[in-house]
């Protein structure tokens, strides 16, 4: 099955991938088209009522395969009102062909008759909540006409996900759907198709700019509502906690706080003043400094735990009880990576090794990306946590699925890259699920990389890539 949210970050991802589409509505046209054909008789009375996105496009199409039959399409509204480019050029092909064609500029103006088959396409699956006006309207009158009733995607009024309808909602007889099936469906007392319309496994597999499509920022956001994230590191070092600090930042956190010890706080403030610094005493991180950490990670949304702390045995054990000890969503990136193996945690993690580190953690690599993409989502489900496998090719699983980032290039082989991944996982963590933000965290990153070197060549450095985050990230959506 697939969440509405899934759907249309799969669609995406199929046009990044060369899939045109206006290919995918005209096979999603021709099989809603093929499930009316098998409900009527040539010559019966096919009334479209569609809505002005997407969902009503895919009905346009369909009437072109419906030649048969006598039919007729309503549009809810004004065409010059339709929302997308491909359902206009769909209207427009209905109307230089001459078919029956109505605009419904008002719920009363809704004149059915009395047809054999409606098809429903007013709204499609990424609208929630009660239906409007005219929607509302129209529902009641397709229920009323006694009409097969062949909805596309889910009925107009259902969300897709629970199959819940919050008010008024169309009575399907059928449901044509598209790719995999919805799990709001499942409950609904209706025949199910599902129509394969052409997407590709890949749209699945690889991380593209379709998962994009899962960051959002509310208007009327205030400070804190895109994340708090806490970076735990330094001590032998100073500037992987400070690139990742600022990473999270670039990545969209809205506050993030760097806990290190007390003799190299100034230095790590020194990097930039948009960073918070909160010292704890000692050299290094160790049991017995951790106190201050624990309190500061219980009011954060995620916790970005390695860059630059070190692998002295004190500091080992303290991430050790840090992660025995700790609930919240963490990042484990670096050194910490060692001791997740043998750590029993309540702890939402993301661990983030490149390919040393992962068989330092015990598990296997391949220098093909399908064998290695095997071989983490073996490891990922025996420690239980997510992983991101850095390389050529990043794998991300999560033990039950694997997504593969494509973005990046060997100028990244420089310092300090891996440090700015993990802060933009963290911030990404903060406010997305796990999977996702760690297989969005690649792709920007990458992307990052990529940005930095079309602009300037190879000779990148680890800093280039904060500035080129924040397009990488929320400036590239519609490609």
């Amino acid at each position: 099955m697939i969440t509405a949210e899934q759907m249309a970050v799969v669609d995406e991802n199929a046009a990044a991938l060369g899939v045109p589409q206006k290919q995918l509505m005209e096979s999603s046209g021709n099989a809603v088209a093929g499930v009316v054909r098998s409900v009527a008789a040539p010559g019966d009375e096919v009334a479209v009522v569609a809505g002005r996105g997407n969902n009503g496009g895919d009905a346009f199409v369909a009437a072109r395969f419906l030649d048969a039959f006598d039919v007729a399409v309503h549009l809810l509204g004004r065409a010059e009102t339709i929302s997308t480019d491909l359902a206009r050029e769909n209207w427009e092909a209905l109307q230089r062909a001459e078919y029956d064609t109505r605009e419904v500029r008002d719920s009363q103006d809704l004149a059915l008759g009395d047809p054999d088959v409606v098809i429903d396409a007013m709204l499609g699956t990424g609208v929630t909540g009660a239906l409007r006006e005219p929607e509302a309207s129209a529902a009641e009158r397709i229920n009323d006409t006694g009409a097969t009733v062949v909805a596309v995607d889910v009925p107009s009024g259902i969300n897709a996900d629970t199959g819940e309808a919050a008010g008024a909602a169309v009575e399907a007889d059928r449901v044509v759907t598209f790719h995999d099936e919805k799990p709001g469906l499942a409950d609904l007392d209706v025949e199910i198709t599902v129509a394969d319309i052409g997407i590709p496994a890949a749209a699945e597999l690889f991380v593209e700019r379709g998962d994009l499509r899962r960051l959002s920022r509310d208007p009327d956001s205030h400070k804190g509502d895109h994340g708090e994230v806490l970076v735990v590191g330094g001590g032998p070092y100073t500037g992987a906690p400070a690139l990742a600090a600022r990473a999270a930042l670039r990545a969209g956190a809205d506050l993030v706080r760097v806990a290190c010890p007390a003799p190299v706080a100034r230095e790590v403030q020194g990097y930039s003043e948009n960073l918070i610094v909160r010292p704890f005493d000692g050299e290094f991180l160790a049991p017995a400094n951790l106190d201050p950490v624990r309190s500061l990670a219980a009011d954060h949304d995620a916790v970005v735990f390695g860059p630059g702390l070190g692998d002295a045995d004190a500091t080992l054990a303290a991430v050790r009880e840090f992660l025995e000890g700790f609930d919240g969503t963490a990042v484990v990136d670096a050194d910490a990576l060692a001791v997740v193996p043998d750590v029993e945690t309540e702890a939402t993690l993301i661990c983030t090794p490149h390919q040393g580190e992962l068989r330092g953690m015990g598990g296997r690599t391949a220098e093909d990306w399908r064998e290695r993409a095997e071989f983490v989502e073996s490891f990922a489900a025996d420690l239980g946590h997510v992983l991101l496998v850095k390389g050529a090719y990043d794998v991300i699983s999560d033990g039950k699925t694997t997504r593969v980032n494509r973005t990046g290039n060997p100028g990244m082989t420089v310092g300090g890259t891996g440090d700015v991944l993990a802060g933009a996982t963290g911030a990404l963590a903060a406010t997305q699920e796990p999977l996702h933000a760690a297989a969005i965290s690649a792709h920007v990153n990458g992307r990052a990389g990529d940005l930095v070197v079309d602009r300037q060549g190879y000779g990148l450095v680890a800093t280039d890539l904060l500035d080129a985050l924040p397009t990488a990230t929320w400036g590239e959506r519609d490609g």
